[in-house]
């Protein structure tokens, strides 16, 4: 038993001996640059490492990279040094500072986030102020009278460390403009929309309704076939927004009745303004919706939706999957 321990130990022994050799070599010859996404995993770190050209051993690099600190790794840009090795690429990640950084702009997010997100920010230069929105909307080069709601591309933004909270807001809203623009020019002959301004509108209430790729077509179907025929939209996300902050997260039937300018229930139409960032994939449905009937959908529980094209199919879907959902 002794000399099986004994060997055992041994052969640990040789094998981390060979790790950390193998830790020790070079993982390029040329100067590279690593991305780190805002809440990326360490593996996922790990593999964009390795996907551009950084030959570090994933295992054994995962393996110190939890041992030494699994929160320390900031969003960014690091520059690895032509000749590193696993183990600097490391102290590189835990301890270098990123030549950029990333600031994430969510989908679904609303405008007040993005505030709250730019204002508690280390990284960027908290220009915003007490910038009242015409001035903002000013600075951006959008119209006086537009809502910022939904008018910012969500992606993630690489700037450098004490760049202008106002220069990313305007980047976003560049590319935004660009999206948006892209997207109404393929527009389906049939859509219900008459302007880019009410594309972005309704992209950004298929955003909240479904984050579910495939249903973006067939809720964007739904709405359009509303439109056309004059049916209020009826959209949760919509009554939830014009309800504020005050809003605890529980949908009652006293919000579906309570007017507001964003109650689809009560109101006709679209609302006044986006109420969210819509994704590329939400801008794309909302001006080429799914060739269906469909009149109604409800979520099933697991991220997707049940489509029908009666109200007694519908509402036999709800009990199916939504009983007892308002009280």
């Amino acid at each position: 038993m002794k000399k099986l321990l004994l060997s055992g130990c041994v052969l640990l022994l040789l094998i981390v001996a060979s790790v950390a050799i193998w830790m020790s070599l070079p993982v390029t010859s040329t100067t590279a640059n690593l991305q780190v996404s805002q809440g990326s995993s360490l593996r996922s770190i790990v593999k964009r490492a390795r996907a551009d050209g950084l030959a570090v051993p994933e295992l054994a690099t995962l393996f110190v990279l939890r041992w030494k600190g699994a929160n320390k790794v900031k969003a960014g840009v690091y520059e690895i040094k032509a000749g590193a090795s696993a183990w600097e690429v490391i102290d590189t990640l835990l301890n270098g500072e990123p030549k950029l950084l990333a600031f994430r702009l969510a989908e679904g997010a609303r405008f007040e986030d993005i505030v709250r997100d730019l204002n508690t920010s280390r990284s960027l230069k908290n220009d915003l102020g007490q910038l009242s929105p015409p001035e903002l909307n000013k600075l951006l080069g959008l119209p006086e009278q537009v809502s910022l709601e939904g008018q910012f591309f969500p992606d993630t933004y690489l700037v450098s460390p004490g760049s202008s909270a106002i220069g990313l807001l305007r980047i976003a809203s560049d590319s935004m403009r660009k999206k948006l623009a892209l997207a109404w020019q393929v527009r389906s002959p049939n859509v219900q929309l008459k302007t880019p301004a009410e594309a972005l509108i309704l992209a950004s209430i298929i955003e909240k309704e479904t984050g579910r790729d495939a249903d973006r077509p067939l809720i964007s179907a739904v709405f359009h076939n509303r439109l056309r025929i004059g049916m209020r939209l009826q959209s949760d996300p919509t009554v939830i927004y014009g309800v504020g902050n005050s809003f605890d997260g529980d949908l009652r039937k006293v919000h579906l009745r309570t007017d507001t300018p964003y109650n689809t229930y009560t109101r006709a139409g679209l609302p006044p303004s986006p109420i969210a960032l819509p994704s590329a994939a939400s801008l794309m449905a909302a001006v080429q919706p799914a060739d269906s009937k469909a009149l109604y959908f409800v979520a099933r529980g697991d991220g997707s939706s049940q489509f029908s094209e009666s109200l007694a199919e519908h509402n036999r879907a709800v009990e199916r999957f939504q009983l007892g959902k308002f009280k």
